[in-house]
């Protein structure tokens, strides 16, 4: 029988962990989703606050939060009330094995914190998401957990949150529309008539990469929901609430799989194209909505649910845009509140669980979400309003200009991009009647079609061009501007992208170098691009020390 205890112990301890280790690693996926929503001058700002995240949230949730939940719970629910039993449990357990369920909290906790930051970013001081994530992770989702997971008040009445549909993501969603509605919008977010302007994300790679992580975390959020595996009854061992994980994997599945075609079909619907960007909040709706429901829906009832929260997120966005005026930079309001509201609602609805359908089932599931959005609500909206009455909320309009990168951190996530080439003509320069300034060496310079590159650099070559240097740039030329997309807004598109060809040449005829580039650039249309010819008053070999003709 010990035996057998100890081998449903150590699988149980084993399986906890690694599940948790799963949740954790979603931190990287919130930190490149968000970093590629921003603008490049507030990427490093916001893998920042990810960290700011990590660091401050587990920190407070160790020292209050985790005792906060049990106080509450114990509070409103059934069982006696004990303090000091609450922070004993955190702080000297009986059994220090304890401490993986302390951690298992703490990576929820931090989860619910790091959905905020998405919706408030670019342009809110560093020092106020330290102290709103100390909020979150010490008092708003603890007090939550009490209610529901720690056998509180919701609890004795019924209501079913699997994984954290209405405990850490309406939570989270609800903070966020709060926050960002009472922070204000970006810098020229909206126009005088209040008309919004797209501000795309600097980075749609990462926007995806993101997204897939944290597809890729879920399955720690919701299967690893079902902590224990074994447990030893009359003597033998078997499955405990592992014994329906399969149904919680499938639905999970299910739900992100037709989060992302509910998305894609309504953006296709109003735009008539296939939209990323929705396509991949898609996934994370769909996945939102189904977490409080992993381990009772149906397979049909996943795939409703998953469905309906995918469609509803471009029809949500749209409404906190144009209506509400609200700048949700990364669309948490719709991806994280609306769509746990849904998913957790489900639960009362009929052939949606294998539950039988109940009136008061549906009841307690919509007051249960009532009391989240109102707690979540209430306590953002008293913290965002402090902070902004000292000044603590928001970066002033230069430093929100400029980038909180450089201004916050002084760095700039892509330093190369921002060295500016300067060449002159050299001091002394003769320039003949219908040529250019006399030079020994000379500069080829030309911005062309990025699909011409091949062509080019074969033409150099038979040219003889002896030196190459290519570079990806944008620019505005001849070429007409486009109309590009970014979660189903439209906007103009004039600065192109092209590839900066530079050879610098002595004894190869620089007009060779510059017919070899027309030849391999010309399409006809265009944007094929200009070549420029300039004088290098030195040249020096690093390696030799040569100078002059021979360095090149």
């Amino acid at each position: 029988m010990s035996e057998l205890a100890t081998i449903a112990t150590g699988v149980n301890l084993v399986w906890l962990l690694i599940v948790t280790f799963l949740i954790f690693f979603m931190k990287a996926g919130f930190a490149m989703l968000e970093a590629g929503q921003v603008r490049a001058k507030n990427v490093a700002n916001q893998l920042t606050q990810t960290i700011i995240t990590l660091v401050v949230g587990i920190l407070v949730y160790f020292a209050v939060g985790a005792s906060v939940a049990t106080i509450v719970g114990e509070l409103t629910g059934a069982a006696s009330l004990d303090v000091a039993g609450a922070f004993t449990s955190v702080y000297a357990p009986t059994d220090p094995n304890a401490w993986a369920n302390w951690l298992f909290g703490g990576v929820f906790a931090i989860a619910a914190a790091n959905v905020v930051s998405g919706a408030v970013a670019g342009r809110t001081r560093p020092r106020m998401y330290v102290l709103y994530t100390a909020v979150i992770a010490g008092v708003v989702y603890p007090v939550a957990d009490g209610l529901v997971w720690s056998g509180g008040w919701l609890a004795g009445m019924g209501f079913h949150d699997f994984a954290g549909g209405a405990v850490v993501h309406t939570l989270g969603g609800v903070s966020a529309l709060v926050g960002a509605y009472l922070i204000g919008p970006r810098r020229d977010r909206y126009g005088p008539d209040g008309t919004p302007n797209v501000m795309p994300g600097h980075s749609i790679t990462l926007a995806v990469l993101g997204t897939l992580i944290l597809c890729f975390g879920w399955y720690g959020f919701n299967v690893g929901t079902a902590v224990k595996v074994f447990a030893v009854q009359d003597g033998q061992l078997v499955l405990a609430n592992f014994a329906t994980v399969g149904r919680v994997a499938l639905n999970t599945t299910l739900g992100m799989a037709l989060g992302g075609v509910g998305a894609g079909l309504v953006a296709w619907h109003r735009t008539q194209k296939l939209d990323t960007l929705y396509l991949a909040n898609g996934l994370l709706a769909g996945l939102v909505g189904v977490t409080p429901i992993a381990d009772a829906a149906t397979w049909p009832g996943a795939v409703l649910v998953g469905l309906v929260a995918g469609a509803q997120l471009p029809v949500v966005f749209s409404f906190v845009e144009h209506r509400l005026k609200v700048d949700d930079v990364c669309a948490v309001f719709p991806v994280h509140g609306t769509a746990g509201m849904l998913g957790t609602v489900a639960f009362g609805l009929p052939f949606v669980t294998v539950n039988a359908f109940s009136l008061r089932t549906l009841g307690v599931q919509v007051f249960g979400v009532a009391v989240i959005v109102a707690l979540s609500a209430a306590v953002t909206a008293v913290f965002f309003t402090a902070a902004k009455a000292v000044n603590w909320a928001r970066v002033d309009a230069d430093t929100e200009h400029t980038g909180l990168d450089v201004a916050a951190h002084g760095v700039e996530t892509y330093p190369e991009f921002g060295d500016q080439e300067r060449i002159g003509v050299p001091d002394g320069g003769v320039v003949p009647d219908g040529g250019r300034p006399e030079s020994d060496i000379e500069l080829v310079m030309a911005y062309i079609r990025p699909d011409c590159l091949g062509e080019v650099k074969q033409e150099l070559a038979e040219a003889g061009a002896p030196s190459l240097t290519v570079t990806d740039v944008s620019g505005r030329g001849s070429q007409p501007s486009t109309t590009g997309q970014w979660r189903g807004e439209e906007y103009v598109v004039d600065l192109h992208q092209k590839i900066k060809v530079e050879c610098v040449v002595a004894d190869t005829p620089t007009d060779d170098v510059v017919d070899a580039i027309c030849r391999g650039a010309k399409t006809g249309q265009k944007g094929d691009g200009k070549v420029f010819v300039l004088p290098v008053s030195e040249a020096t070999q690093i390696r030799t020390g040569k100078t002059g003709t021979e360095a090149v």
